[in-house]
């Protein structure tokens, strides 16, 4: 009866045994197996670094035409992938493009530009636009376009509204912190790029891979100058808002005719005469040449018939 159990354990302790050494053997042939993967992986890389080697050594101006060529094309990668990838960092002021336009009621269309001329001189700005001009003979109108700084935008405004009735006003604010943030890391990623073609340019011997390098140097260097541009537009424009002031004069009525009296006929008499007399003028000044060609004929034939009655006075008769 003892000797059941004791043969059962030994059978499990034979199996479990049995089952260790199948694990360490299956664990042994895949350790084996990865070490072969990389020795051969090993060696398949290490025969193209000497066969990469080799064709340097062999050729030694193809090897560095090809590094460059390579490094061009990794830079053009890397600034397209750094472009893509990187984001905006998080800053602390906004950008914001403020404009109004006001309409106002004015006693003179005149005064009120100059007095706002001076408002906006007084805050730092300036005057980009104005013109003034007389509508249907009735009343003066002013047009001006100020610049002023983006702190003192408020009051400026405020003062402006104050100089007469006003009319009508409208105000928009566009918030650019987003478009200036990344104008200005496009800016840094283009510089950067042309920096390295400019060293690419200095290594290179041969006038192929001079002439391919001035040209992508020069379609770089064109965006960063337009990235440059559109930097200024925004900087302006965010740091000097826009104030469109239109001033007019009240609409005056034209006066109505009375009825003519003595004195409006007397008057117009007066002027008909002069008028007359004028004219009467301009006729004497125009004729007196004629005339006095006309008196001077009439001098020699009167002269002329003289010596003919004399001449036939002393000639003797007829003898009979």
């Amino acid at each position: 009866m003892q000797a059941a159990p004791i043969t059962r354990t030994h059978r499990r302790t034979a199996r479990r045994t049995r089952t260790a050494l199948a694990a360490g053997l299956l664990t042994a042939v895949l350790a084996l197996s990865g070490c072969g993967a990389a020795d051969d992986s090993g060696g398949s890389s290490d025969q193209r670094a000497l066969s990469a080697d080799g064709q340097e050594k062999a050729d030694p101006a193809a090897g560095k035409a090809a590094a460059d060529a390579k490094e061009l094309a990794a830079e053009k990668e890397g600034a397209a992938a750094s472009g893509a990838s990187k984001k905006p960092n998080p800053v602390t002021a906004t950008h914001v493009i403020r404009t109004a336009s006001l309409l106002v009621e004015v006693k003179s269309a005149s005064r009120a530009a100059a007095t706002a001329r001076t408002v906006a001189q007084n805050a730092g700005g300036l005057v980009a636009d104005e013109s003034t001009e007389q509508v249907d003979d009735t009343h003066d109108s002013s047009h001006l376009v100020l610049r002023v700084p983006q702190d003192e935008y408020d009051s400026v405004l405020r003062e402006l509204s104050g100089a007469g009735k006003l009319l009508s006003r409208s105000s928009t604010a566009k918030d650019v912190t987003g478009q200036v943030v990344d104008v200005e890391s496009r800016i840094a990623t283009q510089r950067a790029s042309v920096a390295r073609v400019r060293k690419l340019m200095e290594r290179a011997d041969k006038l192929v891979d001079v002439v391919t390098l001035e040209g992508e140097l020069s379609s770089r260097q064109a965006s960063l100058e337009s990235l440059l541009a559109q930097q200024a537009s925004l900087r302006d424009r965010t740091t000097m808002a826009t104030i469109t002031l239109d001033l007019t004069e009240p609409e005056t009525a034209a006066e109505a005719d009375e009825d003519p009296g003595f004195l409006d006929a007397l008057s117009g008499g007066w002027h008909a005469f002069v008028t007359m007399l004028r004219w009467l003028g301009m006729a004497v000044g125009a004729a007196a040449p004629f005339l006095a060609a006309a008196a001077v004929l009439l001098v020699l034939w009167r002269l002329a018939a003289r010596r003919w009655g004399r001449k036939a006075g002393q000639r003797p008769p007829a003898a009979g």
